[in-house]
């Protein structure tokens, strides 16, 4: 039976849609240089928790963490998102998860090599969101990274 949350089936659909896309902007913003720009996706209170527990708590702290990985010029990486699966739970708020496969290779020369040599992903791992509205825009309140699968390091 279907929870009812105030919006009907179009309204759940452009909700659900636009909390995907947070997702997805997440992913390209770090893949691609630009993670500070991942600050703005979430909510002013906003908070990012990472697996091994350390967290970031607010809008200010995730953009200087973000700003700081903008400045990792010798990874390649790609932040896979798969099996998204977004519940609107009322106008207001909605709860998702989303599979990560994360593929990196951190050069030795300060740059980072395109094309990459290629591995195993270098973890997978589950992404749990909290999405709030506010003022008509969708945003991340809350964002937990569990680890599931972790490639061993190679010693060369």
């Amino acid at each position: 039976m279907a929870q009812d949350t105030g919006l009907d089936a179009l309204e759940t659909m452009l909700a659900e849609h636009a909390c995907e896309r947070l997702m997805y902007r997440y992913a390209q913003a770090v893949d691609f240089g630009k993670a500070s720009g991942i600050a703005e996706l979430f909510t002013v209170e906003g908070i990012w928790l990472g697996a091994d527990g350390n967290s970031m708590e607010g809008r200010e702290a995730i953009h200087a963490v973000m700003a700081r990985r903008e400045q990792l010029t010798r990874r390649q990486s790609r932040h896979v998102m798969t099996n998204v699966l977004v519940d609107i739970e009322s106008p207001t708020r909605a709860t998702g998860v989303a599979y990560l496969l994360n593929y990196r290779h951190d050069s030795t020369t300060g740059v980072a090599l395109k094309p990459a040599p290629a591995a195993p992903p270098k973890f997978v791992g589950e992404y749990h969101l909290t999405f709030a509205c506010v003022e008509g825009t969708w945003l991340i309140e809350h964002l937990r990274f569990d680890l599931v699968f972790l490639r061993p390091r190679t010693h060369a």
